[in-house]
């Protein structure tokens, strides 16, 4: 049946080849389509039926007229009135004409089926966009929370994808030079006359001759080092406004601002006896106070079996041990007598000696000749991490940098980055060899931080297991046995404490074994054997300083991502919206790490239990200075910030205020009296020095470029600062390298800071 109008006006005499009721089917209502044929009044109708007429005799039909087909014998309980401008599903699909009627149209209502009215092509279109929508939002979603997890390639690709520029295949020759073009455009544009259009751009630049004379020895310094920062902020103070900074001839070298002694040379290496010796009570409260101070946060030697070799060493005078152990244990002497000096201003006793005295012998023992030609065993990694260590808190950074670099080396060269399944290795020597690598792996991250470089440790090719949160006295328990030597069990103990958790769960290859895995904690229930004495141990065990070394390495972890997603060189192709998401991702990720420590490790929790007093102090330290290091790029958006730039958004606003709340919340931890004892007691006194510049650095930054003078800000601000110029001038007495970054601040302070009334005795 045709839905066609006829297009004869309706009054017209019919042909007479056409049969009459041929149209009596029809009932077009022309009111209901709101027109009329043309040339029709709007009083005259359609031809409604034929019951008033009577159609042609058969012997009038023309040969060629049409015979009407016959209609269905059921009668219908409904006309047509017209066409319907929405039919429902059922009658599309069967291509019949449909009443419209609501909520069922008649021919349904008749066969006595659902009848249903779909959406028309045009609402069909809004739905299907509205959905495709919602699915590119959460796929956006989804890729901004995992963007400061990639690595650069993998960050670059998501950028173009997120700006609407990735329009081909990753890998394709096509997306290669739309790569390059970016990269050319980013090199092109991030520079003007006057300044510095992305606020990280200076990452992939050197602006130094670091080769041109004695004075360069520190070398490169990257953006993450608080060096950098305080360079940055005196070149801005300093430089005359009408001289744009890249054409200004005679700019002091970043090494002008170094605090560290990176250019004292280290004496006699060469006219020390290798084989004296303190006496046995001297040499027993230098091994104390290593053990006690140092080895907690870098567990590299094996403390039980350490201290059974001292003691045959030193019970029998006719034992030779190798030359290796002879360089670790002056290395120990080293270290202790250091911080004897610091704390007591002299040594504890006459015959301690001192502490380049002891360095200059373990070096010969181990490093003199060719020793650095030799193929690396246990004792030489421990060596050089120790030496690694001697250097840092003696203020030489670079040759730190440096020595972390060996050891990590030869650490890699023995497998020790990768887990263990050697039967031949006891559990005890596998858990030592565990923590030898993290003990670098968290010295490294720290040196990493304080001058600015790359890490030399990367967790694409390690797989050594954490270590476990229980003291080295207790590896010989049957329990924490059973732990060492079950990685599965082993594993879902240190999941359970860890906040990185995904990566954790990526770096841990959990086996095959379908068995569900052993419930820990109070009110799990017993486990079978073996797993029973395990599980015994996880329940009672507490904070200690191994778990303060597994927390440690936990928050180390965390930096390295900061580092590498925020100041790697490739950030400068990142957008700066990309980078305040990862900011507040790694943010969020610090305060979970807070939440999941143990409230004898709160450092904010008032009336803490004592005796955890050092590694509640170390623990915050590393964990302000984490806070630093991820908000910082948003307080030197806003600090250095070109006119004519788009002003950030209140993301940025709101990380730069935690950037600064935190460096006064780091203050917080040194008392209002300069009690220096008390502080190299209590808190990790080799990277003090370092903690106390970021801070100090951060609130200069915040109230010579973004404070009024006057203002209650402005007090505030300049007291947190003479109280930091008052540590410095009191660590001075004790430490060189702190009489050259008060130096440094003075001079800054002298020349910039009348205007807010800085007056520092």
């Amino acid at each position: 049946m045709s839905d066609r109008v006829p297009s004869h006006p309706p009054n017209t005499e019919l042909p007479s080849n056409v049969a009459e009721n041929e149209y009596a089917s029809f009932s077009y209502d022309w009111s209901v389509l709101g027109s009329f044929p043309s040339g029709l009044p709007p009083t005259t109708g359609l031809i409604q039926g034929s019951e008033d007429r009577s159609g042609p005799s058969p012997g009038e039909r023309s040969t060629n007229a049409k015979v009407a087909i016959p209609r269905s014998a059921q009668s219908a309980s409904w006309t047509s009135t017209g066409r319907t401008s929405r039919a429902c599903e059922n009658c599309r699909e069967q291509k019949a004409k449909c009443s419209g009627h609501h909520p069922t149209c008649n021919r349904c209502k008749d066969a006595g089926i659902r009848c249903s009215y779909g959406d028309r092509k045009r609402e069909k279109m809004i739905k299907q966009v509205d959905h495709l929508k919602a699915q590119v939002q959460s796929y956006e979603t989804v890729l901004r929370e995992l963007y400061p997890r990639l690595d650069s390639p993998s960050a670059q690709y998501v950028d173009q994808a997120l700006s609407g520029q990735l329009v081909r295949p990753l890998g394709s020759p096509a997306l290669q030079s739309d790569q390059h073009y970016s990269d050319q455009h980013y090199s092109d544009q991030q520079f003007d006359g006057a300044g510095i259009h992305h606020p990280l751009a200076a990452i992939d630049h050197t602006e130094e001759d670091f080769n041109r004379d004695e004075k360069q020895a520190l070398g490169f310094v990257g953006e993450h080092s608080e060096m950098t920062w305080l360079y940055r902020l005196k070149r801005d103070l300093d430089k005359d406004n009408l001289t744009p900074i890249g054409e200004t001839l005679d700019r002091p070298s970043i090494s002008s601002l170094n605090y560290f002694h990176e250019d004292m040379r280290i004496s006699n290496l060469e006219v020390v006896d290798v084989l004296e010796r303190p006496a046995q009570s001297s040499a027993d409260k230098l091994v104390d106070t290593f053990f006690e101070v140092i080895h907690p946060a870098f567990p590299i030697i094996g403390k039980g079996i350490f201290l059974s070799q001292y003691r045959s060493f030193y019970s029998n005078p006719t034992l030779r041990p190798g030359k290796r152990w002879m360089a670790i244990l002056n290395l120990v002497f080293a270290l202790a007598a250091k911080h004897s000096l610091l704390v007591n201003q002299k040594p504890v006793d006459d015959d301690i000696g001192s502490p380049s005295t002891y360095f200059s012998r373990a070096w010969r023992l181990c490093l003199g000749n060719v020793a650095l030609l030799d193929h690396p065993n246990l004792q030489q990694v421990q060596f050089e991490g120790l030496a690694s260590f001697y250097l840092l808190a003696t203020g030489q950074v670079n040759r730190s940098w440096r020595m972390i670099g060996i050891a990590i080396r030869s650490a890699v060269a023995m497998g020790l980055n990768l887990r263990s399944e050697s039967g031949d290795i006891s559990h005890i020597s596998r858990e030592t060899r565990y923590r030898v690598w993290w003990a670098l792996f968290m010295l490294d991250t720290l040196l990493c931080v304080m001058i600015g470089r790359p890490p030399s440790t990367g967790t694409q090719f390690c797989t050594t297991p954490l270590p476990l949160p229980f003291i080295e006295e207790d590896f010989g328990d049957e329990g924490v046995q059973q732990i060492i030597m079950d990685y599965n069990t082993r594993q879902i103990l240190l999941k359970s404490l860890l906040s990185q958790v995904d990566f954790w769960s990526e770096l841990s290859d959990y086996s095959s074994d379908p068995s569900p895995p052993p419930s820990f904690g109070p009110g799990k229930g017993k486990q079978s054997t073996p797993l029973a004495s395990a599980q015994s141990k996880i329940e009672n065990f507490g904070p200690n300083t191994s778990l303060y070394f597994l927390y440690g390495v936990d928050l180390a972890f965390l930096m390295r991502k900061a580092i590498e997603t925020l100041y790697a060189p490739g950030a400068t192709r990142r957008s700066w919206l990309e980078m305040e998401n990862a900011m507040a991702t790694f943010n969020n990720s610090a305060d979970v790490w807070l939440s999941r420590l143990p409230l004898e490790y709160r450092f904010a929790q008032l009336g803490a239990d004592p005796s955890f007093a050092a590694q509640r102090t170390g623990l915050a330290f590393h964990f302000y200075t984490t806070k630093l290091v991820i908000t910082q790029p948003c307080l030197r958006r806003l600090a250095y910030q070109p006119s004519g730039e788009t002003t950030p958004g209140p993301l940025c606003h709101t990380m730069a205020s935690i950037c600064v709340q935190v460096a006064r919340d780091m203050f917080s931890l040194f008392p209002d009296e300069t009690d220096i004892c008390l502080l190299y007691q209590v808190s990790p006194w080799w990277g003090l020095l370092h903690h106390m510049m970021q801070s100090t650095t951060i609130l200069l930054v915040e109230l010579f470029t973004r404070t009024s003078p006057g203002t209650i800000e402005a007090v505030s601000l300049v007291g947190d600062i003479k109280k930091a110029t008052r540590w410095l001038r009191e660590m001075a007495t004790r430490d060189s390298s702190s009489q050259r970054a008060w130096s440094v601040c003075m001079e800054l302070l002298s020349q910039h800071g009348l205007k807010f009334a800085l007056y520092v005795d």
